[in-house]
């Protein structure tokens, strides 16, 4: 038998207790941890947490702390900025209502609320009504200040809300302080888009809500609004003095008050049978001043000799009512209708100087008081239109130029481009403004009668729609118009939207008269 060499033994000595040595040294170490499926947050996730934390956070700011009260002028106000998806000013007028100006677009709107107008203040304007030239000065410098402190603690808002709210919800004061940042950044990017954006002539275009709808004197009337334009200031001056008259006359809303040259037109449509529109109108009348009315039609529904009661009041509606026929109102009608004083019926292109302005107008020459569409209905008023523009065409040749066309139908309306400067109709119940393409401006109004006995067919009440259009008496234009909304059946909102002609816009050059159009040609 072979011998083992000594060396292999002394190996092999150690062999059983190698397994226990490796026990004694792995033993001493640490085990390793068991491995888990932890769902680690996705990094869109974390930024729509962040981002939403700096958002309420921020909204939470501004509610709390930022805002500031700045006396202007007479009045205690507190100005506040508020998240918006549109941007604009609003100037909450309470209890009298509210004035909104598109002034920028950003998500951020400022809000002035007059609180209370200060009685020391304001009985010194009443006693002292010389300092009332010295205070568009004073307005703007008291605006000006009341900003930069709004700006100020705004940021101080903004940042001490989102961080507040990022530390309680993540509880480490790095996340805090990157959720403060953002909220800071997030505003100076709003301000820069609000600067960037900053439209100061939007003053001279507000829209009213609620009793100051019946005060538009606040902006001023259609001539001082294109003349006096060192917008803001002045127009803001304005405002200030003449809410200061608002409050101090408790009872009654001051009267509009006009400029003796400018000539007043309350433009009504498709009344269809509401009663309640006759006391808005001579409302309307008395508030602006209305120099004469003009209706484009469809004043009844279904054109009956029964109904011809209904049209009575319009003797007392303390203006000239110039009229033409729409699809609703019968020739029976017509006949009525030219019985009754201060009524001025226009058919087949028939022209009359009524204060001031010449107008003439065509009856709708279809009548479907089923609301039926006849055949050929298109051609039919397109054939009116162009009679009516044949018409104007003779007129002007004969040195008796129309200031105004009416017809109902837009369709016929638009046949008289070229041939006179404005041309009302309605029929489709809603308000537009086009200038058409040879420049003659076409003005479709809505229905004064909120669509009558039909607005209840819907889920929501139709509007009652009406506007007061302004002319220059000297060259019988049109210089700015409001459009006037009232809250159908049940409701008792109302807003007044001013708006200028862009030959009246500021800055814009006088347009060249439009050169008349070649008569068009009825379709087939």
């Amino acid at each position: 038998m072979a011998r083992v060499p000594a060396a292999v033994l002394k190996v092999l000595g150690h062999l059983p207790r190698a397994p226990r040595a490796l026990a004694r040294r792995y033993a001493t170490r640490r085990p390793l941890p068991t491995p888990e499926l932890v769902a680690q947050p996705h990094p869109w996730g974390r930024a729509l947490g962040l981002v939403t934390v700096v958002l309420l956070g921020a909204w939470l700011g501004l509610l709390i702390v930022g805002n500031v009260r700045v006396p202007v002028g007479p009045m205690n106000t507190t100005m506040t900025l508020r998240p918006s998806l549109t941007g604009g000013t609003k100037i909450n007028v309470s209890p009298l209502g509210a004035l909104q100006l598109d002034s920028h677009v950003a998500p951020v709107r400022l809000d002035v609320n007059v609180d209370q107008l200060d009685p020391d203040r304001s009985q010194a304007l009443v006693d002292h009504p010389e300092r009332l030239s010295g205070l568009q000065d004073e307005v703007a410098h008291d605006v000006a200040h009341g900003t930069r402190d709004l700006a100020l603690r705004s940021c101080v808002a903004v940042v001490s809300g989102a961080t507040a709210l990022g530390l309680a919800v993540y509880r480490r004061p790095r996340r805090a302080l990157a959720a403060g940042g953002l909220a800071l950044t997030l505003l100076a990017a709003s301000g820069g888009t609000a600067f960037a954006t900053w439209n100061p002539e939007s003053v001279l275009e507000p829209k009213f809500s609620g009793l100051l709808s019946s005060a538009p004197s606040l902006v001023g009337n259609a001539r001082s609004i294109v003349t006096e334009f060192d917008v803001y200031q002045k127009e803001l001056a304005r405002l200030v003095t003449n809410v200061t008259k608002l409050y101090d006359a408790t009872s009654t809303l001051p009267a509009y008050a006009p400029d003796p040259s400018t000539i007043r037109v309350l433009h009504v449509s498709d009344i269809h049978l509401n009663p309640a529109s006759w006391k808005i109108i001579a409302s309307l009348v008395d508030q602006y001043k209305v120099n004469v009315i003009v209706d484009s039609g469809d004043t009844m529904d279904h054109g009956t000799a029964a109904e011809n009661g209904f049209l009575d009041p319009i003797e007392d509606l303390g203006a000239p009512y110039v009229w033409v026929r729409g699809n609703h109102d019968s020739r029976v009608t017509q006949r009525y209708l030219e019985g009754l004083k201060n009524v001025h019926v226009l058919d087949d292109g028939k022209a009359q100087t009524i204060a001031g302005l010449r107008f003439a107008g065509i009856g709708d020459p279809q009548f479907t008081p089923d609301r039926t569409q006849a055949p050929g209905g298109d051609a039919a008023n397109e054939l009116a239109g162009a009679r009516l523009a044949t018409s104007l065409r003779d007129q002007k040749t004969a040195g008796s130029p129309v200031d105004v066309a009416i017809a109902h139908e837009p369709v016929a309306a638009r046949q008289t481009d070229g041939e006179v400067p404005l041309v009302l109709a309605g029929h489709v119940h809603h308000q537009e403004m086009e200038v058409l393409p040879y420049g003659t401006r076409l003005r479709i109004e809505g229905s004064t009668g909120g669509s009558g006995l039909r607005a209840v067919e819907g889920k929501h009440p139709d509007p009652i729609q009406t506007s007061i259009l302004y002319f220059d008496r000297d060259t019988r234009r049109l210089q700015a118009w409001d459009e006037i909304e009232l809250g159908g059946l049940g409701l008792t909102t109302a807003e007044v939207r001013r708006h200028l002609v862009e030959e009246n816009q500021p800055g814009a050059t006088d347009s060249p008269t439009p050169t008349p159009s070649p008569s068009p040609s009825p379709s087939p």
